[in-house]
This record gives structure tokens, sequence and C-alpha cells, in this order.
């Protein structure tokens, strides 16, 4: 019987499930079956493939389904011989480079992201006739904004500061910070964005800080204030605790 079991899974951009995925080429067999995939024109079966990588069909079909699993390979299912109707037989499993991106780096950066900020950036000024570096901080703001919403629905309806603490700091660690709690607030050991902030200091930096204002300010519950304070090896950006209201 093929695999069909999602349960547990990881979601498909969390970073256990790209190391997963990028792992599973560590086996050299699966690698060639793998490599053989991509390099067909067309989607292959079992047997294709297993000819291919010069393997029986049964290990073939055991790994292909493996890379399936992992994300890295997709299926369809046709009939080889391009027959329909009654006696046309059962479909058949062919087997494609999956279409997810798959990239793991450590410490974990988010260049895509920075790059579309930017795309959005200067799509709204041009619109607006702003200078690109505000639009860009409003844009940043925008994504917190959606980061301060996501923390709030893992915190759940009417969370204490300590939940929304919680969840903040799994949101930023989701998100490559590596956030570390401490008495008077977070610090975020890891810039996701470290290379664009060494050469483009300020402009990086900017934004950040207004990625961060857009999540504190739709957590406000949360008790933190963003603020820029660079140190080295850390983000430019730390959030301080501010005192609770009676």
């Amino acid at each position: 019987m093929d695999r069909d079991d999602t349960e547990g899974a990881e979601a498909p951009d969390s970073f256990d499930a790209r190391v997963k995925g990028i792992a599973a080429l560590g086996e050299p067999l699966r690698r060639a079956l793998y490599r053989y995939v991509v390099a067909q024109p067309d989607p292959v079966n079992r047997d294709q493939a297993a000819e291919g990588a010069a393997v029986t069909r049964h290990v073939a079909k055991f790994h292909l389904d493996r890379l399936v699993d992992d994300g890295l390979l997709e299926v369809e299912y046709r009939r080889a011989s391009g027959k329909r109707g009654p006696g046309a037989g059962r479909p058949a499993k062919f087997y494609r480079r999956s279409s997810r991106e798959v990239a793991v780096s450590l410490p974990e950066r988010h260049y895509e992201l920075a790059g579309k900020l930017l795309a959005q950036a200067i799509i709204d000024a041009e619109r607006d006739h702003l200078p690109v570096a505000d639009s860009l901080r409003a844009a940043a703001r925008d994504v917190g904004r959606g980061l301060g919403q996501k923390v709030r629905q893992q915190a759940g309806a009417r969370a204490s500061r300590t939940k929304l603490l919680a969840a903040t700091t799994e949101v930023l660690r989701e998100c490559g910070y590596e956030p570390r709690n401490d008495a008077s607030g977070m610090t975020l050991v890891n810039c996701p964005f470290h290379a664009l902030a060494q050469d483009y200091t300020e402009l990086v930096c900017g934004m950040n800080l207004e990625l961060m204002n857009g999540l504190v300010d739709n957590v406000e519950a949360s008790g933190l204030g963003a603020r820029l304070e660079p140190a080295p090896g850390h983000c430019c950006v730390r959030l301080s605790r501010t005192p609770a209201v009676a």
C-alpha cells in the first residue's frame, strides 16, 4: 500500500522540515534517484526510475516515496499507456520535482523576505511618490503586524502576558531571530538579514526595527517595546519589557 500518512508531519516551511528534506539527499541512492527524476523532461514512473538508477523496482519505490514524504518530489497519477475506459488498468504513479523550494542556512537567514519587502517598497514608492526608504519601513511594519497576529492566534483569546511573551518568542524563533529572554526583555541573537545589514546597515536596521514595531503594536499586552540597540553578534533591535499595568 502506498504511504499517505501526514499525521504529526512538520509544516513544510518549518526549519525541521527543511533540514529533513536536505538530509534526505545525503543517502547516495536517494540522491541518484532524485537527480534522475529532475533530469527528465517529463514525470517518470517507478520502472523508469529504477532503470535509470540501476536498482530494482521495489527499492526505487521505497526511496521515491521517501523523497515524496520529504517534500522533494511530487506525484501524479495517470495510465502509462494512455488508454482510457474499462480494461485500461489502474493509473500508475509518476514522479516529478516538487514545486516546493528547500533551503537551509546556519545561522538562519531569510533573504527572500528582505527581497519581497524591498520589491514591495519600490512598487509602493513609485505608486505613491514616496522615498523608497519610507515605503520599506511601511512594508516592514505591515509584515510585523502579520507576525503579531500570528502571536495572538498562538497565545489564544484573553491570553496572559506570560502566554503572549511565550508566543512571541516562538514566532520570532520561527523567523530565525533566536530570541533569548531575560529579566529586562528579549535579545534577538541572530539577524536573518545579516549579510545585507553588513553592507546596508541603516536601511536594513530600520527595516528590522519597523518589523518589530509592527509586531509589538499588534500585541500591546505583551508589554514589549522595540528599540535599536546594536551589539556585536546580535540583531540591531532589542525588545524591552515595559512595567505591567496594575
